[in-house]
């Protein structure tokens, strides 16, 4: 009879010490462990070393670290009837471990659920230009409308950031023709302009020509002395020139005599 009890006694201690050691759990720093006692919920624990009461306490283990989440492609139609497809990024931690347990089922599952429709609904109120040009405005948008939708679940937004808009075959095409005659244009209004400059460096030059007719003689023997550094040119002087030059010497000869 006390061989029986002793070995009650054994067996007793060690259901014992399972059910203490049972108890023990570990949280790591990222984590918090939301503690239900008899299935009402009554704090939240960690990091480190806690005790859970066995069979009286349960835990639900909640992240705080940051989830990356992919918004899958999805076909969408702009404000001004172009259908295009978009793919988005969103970025979002727990910031509440009790709301993210009690108020949503499956939090990851319903922010994805919530920024496709979002992403959708907000980019149906844009035109192609606007989404293309004002990008940074409308991530920022998707965000607050998603962040709205979260705050309720203990869960915070931090950003949504379109990372892919693909357009049809035909809108390319005639956003490739409409990006090359813009580039036409300019270069033509730079070309007109350079045209416009130089027809007034040359008015200015031809108004200071006419103030000092020698200055003409000049510029041509300039550039006749430019053509003479060709061997194979032949350089012809007009009479006009000769009596022109030498109406210049004698100009000097007489400046000279008078000083």
């Amino acid at each position: 009879m006390n061989i029986f009890m002793d070995i009650l006694i054994y067996y007793l201690l060690a259901i014992l010490f399972i059910l203490f050691v049972s108890g023990i759990r570990v949280i790591k720093e990222y984590e918090r462990a939301v503690i239900f006692f008899l299935g009402k919920q009554t704090s939240v624990r960690g990091p480190g070393l806690i005790y859970l009461v066995p069979v009286f306490e349960q835990m639900v283990k909640v992240s705080f670290r940051t989830i990356t989440m992919g918004i899958p492609s999805q076909k969408i139609i702009t404000k001004d009837n172009v259908s295009i497809d978009i793919a988005a990024v969103a970025y979002y931690h727990i910031v509440d471990p009790r709301k993210s347990v009690i108020a949503i089922e499956d939090v990851l599952s319903a922010v994805n659920q919530i920024s496709q429709t979002t992403v959708r609904n907000v980019i149906g109120q844009f035109m192609l230009d606007q989404l293309l040009s004002q990008t940074s405005d409308i991530n920022s948008q998707i965000k607050d409308v998603i962040d709205s939708h979260t705050e309720p679940w203990g869960v915070q937004v931090t950003a949504v950031e379109i990372k892919d808009i693909t357009l049809p075959d035909n809108m390319q095409r005639a956003m490739a023709k409409e990006a090359e005659a813009e580039r036409e244009r300019r270069a033509k209004i730079v070309a007109a302009q350079g045209e416009f400059q130089a027809a007034e460096k040359l008015g200015q030059a031809a108004d200071l020509i006419s103030q000092h007719p020698v200055a003409l003689q000049l510029r041509t023997l300039q550039t006749m002395s430019e053509i003479a550094t060709e061997k194979n040119s032949t350089i012809i002087f007009p009479a006009q020139f000769m009596t022109t030059v030498k109406e210049a010497m004698e100009m000097l000869k007489s400046d000279n005599q008078i000083k």
